[in-house]
């Protein structure tokens, strides 16, 4: 074949569509063996998140302008987590009567799931105690906060390698 002749650029032009055919069914084929789950920051399908989000910021904001909630330990462990939660109203007093559920996650893998709803509480300290997690590395805590009519979500991503928390 004389590649001057002028016949060799519509080989190159089928060479490069089945490049890129190519890469598309690799594509297709390498993403759909991937872990993609939905968002749960609400504890909810990201559906019901989006119908009711109006509602859930309205909450949120009711809710933080009566109480104040913080994370007060350091860290999470693989061998024996504590997770505790201060809970107090606006001027500072510890608030007894509220409803907290736990769930601890990995990202985008619902494998390792555990949920947590019984808390002691002592002087508006809610503890969750002797939590062992399965595997080292990032964790997401997530928290639901009933008082009352009030609901809150408080969450924050951990990791066991590290004792830094970024709430989210």
């Amino acid at each position: 074949m004389n590649l001057s002749s002028g016949r060799a650029w519509p080989y190159a032009i089928g060479a490069s569509i089945l490049f890129i055919f190519g890469a598309c069914v690799a594509t297709i084929i390498v993403t759909s063996k991937m872990p993609v789950e939905a968002s749960d920051t609400y504890m909810m399908n990201y559906h019901q998140a989006d119908a009711t989000a109006n509602e859930l910021i309205e909450s949120q904001i009711a809710f933080d302008n009566k109480y104040k909630i913080e994370y007060i330990n350091q860290g999470i462990s693989s061998e024996n987590t504590t997770l505790k939660y201060k809970l107090t109203d606006i001027k500072g007093n510890p608030v007894e009567n509220a409803r907290i559920k736990v769930v601890v996650t990995r990202p985008n893998n619902h494998k390792h799931d555990q949920e947590f709803s019984a808390p002691t509480e002592e002087n508006g300290v809610y503890t969750f105690s002797s939590i062992k997690l399965p595997q080292e590395g990032r964790w997401d805590i997530m928290a639901k906060i009933d008082i009352d009519d009030l609901s809150r979500f408080y969450n924050f991503k951990a990791d066991t390698r590290y004792k830094d928390i970024q709430e989210y």
